[in-house]
């Protein structure tokens, strides 16, 4: 009699190592492409034991530790960030590399003892998938309670200051309206399912809960970035100096910027050799300025590359600049573009607030620097910002 048991538990280490190797390999599982082989494994020993029991003749199914090992992977993968989608893409592509892995030994054992271990095999992985599926649904709901308990605190703090920039109130609103409007619809659909629903880890019921959370993490950004224009034109900004290493500071932007063009056909280079090796200026505030200039040069441009520059200049002063090979802009809207809620001609993204290059302008004001631009359409732009050595407090 074939010990099926015996042979998975021979196997665990290449059945992981396949697997591993299929996710982090499968284009539909993106959220993966940043993960370490670590990261993806975490849960899958504990999965593979627990089926090799199931399998034994001698040993009761062990579906506790399969439930214990499926609840940690759901909860781990909402943290990192992955869709429904991909925990199913996962479990399907478990299931082809066990059955790849042990099918020569399965066709030599009877008819019985393959039906059974294909049906234990097969009710393992559901039971996982469904354990998985319900601890990911409990934290994206608790992420969403989350979202909805900040969102109460920055949009009272946003009340608090409106009053500072009482012009742009009625701009706001309705640049708020469509993503509030949007979280509040899904939110109530969600809702009203699950009072009629036992389960809740349907497909459609997940797909409600990332709309709202979408639209919750949109709604945010766009009111944080209302509240820090605010803050700069209360006189409330502060800047907190110390001495920096430069280098250290535009490769951590470039770490942070690397997940926005990973499926795109565009490259993010530095050129550093003449920087500064140290400055004196608020670390935080610069990083708010650089990431912005990256992050709005790849969203308009689809390929090509985006490069950081900097370099020093005479009478104490350095300069940083972000050119891209995008969409440019049009000479005529280049004095407007860093107005509040200015999107100008071609830069008129679905996801911008028109509030990014106004806080950019505002910061690098603050950090007394001075911002030039130097862009024609098609043939993309450079962003060019020039700061004192060191910045002088008062």
């Amino acid at each position: 009699m074939q010990d099926f048991s015996q042979l998975l538990k021979e196997n665990i280490d290449r059945i992981k190592h396949d697997w591993t190797d299929a996710v982090a390999s499968d284009r539909q599982i993106r959220s993966a492409d940043t993960l370490s082989r670590t990261a993806i494994e975490d849960h899958i020993d504990d999965v593979l034991l627990a089926m090799s029991a199931s399998l034994s003749q001698a040993e009761a199914d062990d579906d506790t530790t399969i439930e214990k090992a499926s609840i940690s992977h759901g909860v781990l993968r909402a943290h990192q960030g992955f869709d429904p989608s991909e925990i199913a893409q996962e479990y399907h592509l478990l299931r082809k590399t066990i059955f790849n892995t042990i099918r020569s030994d399965l066709l030599t054992g009877t008819a019985e003892e393959l039906f059974r271990a294909v049906t234990v095999i097969d009710s393992v992985i559901d039971l996982a998938i469904s354990e998985c599926f319900k601890s990911y649904v409990a934290e994206r709901i608790q992420e969403l309670e989350q979202v909805r308990n900040q969102l109460g605190i920055t949009v009272s703090e946003l009340k608090r200051l409106a009053r500072s920039s009482e012009d742009n109130l009625s701009i706001l609103a309705h640049e708020l309206k469509t993503p509030l409007t949007s979280i509040i619809g899904y939110a109530d659909l969600f809702l009203r399912q699950s009072r009629q629903e036992k389960s809740q880890d349907s497909v459609s019921s997940l797909e409600h809960i990332e709309q709202v959370l979408r639209g919750g993490r949109r709604l945010l950004h766009l009111i944080n970035d209302a509240l820090e224009l605010s803050r700069y034109e209360a006189g409330k900004m502060q800047m907190i100096p110390e001495a920096i290493d430069i280098r250290a500071l535009i490769y951590a932007v470039v770490e942070l910027m690397q997940p926005l063009i990973s499926d795109r056909d565009l490259e993010l280079t530095t050129d550093l050799k003449e920087a500064p090796g140290e400055v004196i200026t608020d670390p935080f505030r610069l990083q708010q300025v650089l990431t912005n200039l990256v992050s709005n040069a790849v969203r308009y441009t689809e390929s090509g590359s985006v490069t950081i520059a900097c370099r020093n200049l005479s009478n104490d002063r350095w300069l940083v600049s972000v050119t891209d090979t995008g969409i440019g802009i049009d000479p005529q809207d280049q004095l407007r573009l860093f107005a509040p809620f200015e999107r100008v001609g071609t830069m008129k993204s679905p996801d911008s607030t028109g509030l990014g290059l106004a806080i950019v302008a505002r910061l690098v004001e603050l950090l007394q620097g001075n911002i030039y631009l130097s862009s024609q359409p098609e043939e993309g732009s450079t962003f060019t910002v020039i700061f004192p050595r060191e910045i002088q407090e008062g």
